[in-house]
């Protein structure tokens, strides 16, 4: 493990891998990563290569649709991941080794999305479908209407949850009270491990262009005050249930986005607690940098670059505008990644 990695970990801080390329996880695992994540946007990459044509034609054989297809695979790919990591999981008691597993995108598509009690419905049955047998797949739910409300239902069946898309503290709410409301219900207490990822560099590009008034020392600032806010809620709220497993804040999308940001500006300003979820570039340059990281998650800036945050930043606006922007980032990549299974499937018929 390099040095830089090796003190983010030492610091308090788990790594998952934003990624569930196979080589990726192994390469990564090497670096210390416990864990990972899979998204749409990850699983239509992997598949646009020829890396796995091979399980494609075996799924095509066995008369998958292209939709089955695309859903089978990515089962497929994080089974796989799943059994890198369960060794963590085993040690750990079920606080690490987890692979995220993420629901239909098309569900909040703004074309091709059913009635909100519909999208509800589907997420409740899909959950339950991909966790079965599953001990170290968490479900991974969007903060959205239907994704908040079906989040009872599903801890209340016991699954290990991991709420994205979260970039406001009524959208953390909502899903902590409502996973918690569920997961009592169901009891197993022992047992029960939800994590709430909150993204943080797509916050600075909303307030570049939208909260364009924000003073330069501020500018670049927002998703990681906003970050801390939300870990610090998250602490104080898990501390007097004395539960034995953590539930966690994932800091995700944590590579850098802005000009004249520093590859590990959110990484370094995020140190020392919980999980960040980190591309693979991302921690390739932590790893060049070689850095010594410590703890400064519970450091806050000044009150007046706060007071100016507070003062500037509409966040319902805010939750709106990357909501939209959100969903339709994984439900794009998925609707061409079906367009590739098709295309995939008239070559490999053709070969």
């Amino acid at each position: 493990m390099s040095t830089a990695l090796r003190s983010l970990i030492e610091s308090g801080t788990k790594l998952w891998l934003d990624s569930i390329d196979p080589d990726q996880v192994l390469a990564n695992i090497d670096l210390g990563i416990t864990g990972a994540t899979s998204n749409p946007i990850i699983i239509a990459d992997l598949m646009q290569t020829d890396r796995f044509d091979n399980a494609i034609g075996q799924r095509i054989e066995a008369g998958d649709s292209d939709e089955q297809l695309a859903w089978n695979m990515t089962d497929q790919m994080v089974r796989w991941a799943q059994s890198r990591f369960e060794p963590v999981w085993e040690q750990t008691s079920g606080n690490d080794g987890y692979v995220s597993f993420e629901l239909d995108p098309l569900l909040e598509d703004a074309k091709l999305a059913p009635p909100h009690e519909q999208r509800v419905a589907k997420y409740v049955e899909e959950g339950k479908r991909w966790a079965e047998g599953h001990r170290n797949r968490m479900i991974k739910v969007p903060a959205t209407a239907a994704g908040l409300e079906a989040l009872e239902d599903l801890a209340a069946a016991g699954i290990s949850l991991n709420v994205t898309l979260i970039f406001t503290q009524r959208q953390y709410d909502l899903a902590r009270e409502a996973v918690w409301r569920g997961r009592q219900q169901f009891g197993q207490l022992e047992s029960f491990k939800s994590v709430y990822s909150i993204f943080v560099s797509r916050v600075d590009v909303y307030t570049q262009e939208h909260v364009p008034q924000l003073s330069q020392a501020t500018q670049g600032q927002v998703g990681i005050v906003n970050a801390k806010r939300l870990w610090r809620s998250n602490q104080e709220f898990w501390a007097s249930k004395h539960l034995p497993l953590q539930q966690e804040i994932v800091f995700a999308s944590t590579g850098a986005k802005l000009p004249g940001q520093a590859p590990d500006c959110y990484v370094m300003a995020l140190a020392g607690s919980d999980i960040q979820t980190n591309p693979p570039a991302t921690n390739a340059e932590i790893e060049r940098m070689s850095k010594q990281y410590v703890k400064t998650i519970d450091q806050m800036p000044e009150a007046s670059l706060l007071k100016e945050i507070d003062q500037e930043v509409d966040h319902q606006h805010l939750e709106q505008v990357l909501m939209t922007e959100g969903v339709a980032k994984f439900a794009d990549p998925f609707k061409q990644l079906l367009l590739t299974i098709g295309q995939k499937r008239q070559a490999l018929s053709a070969a």
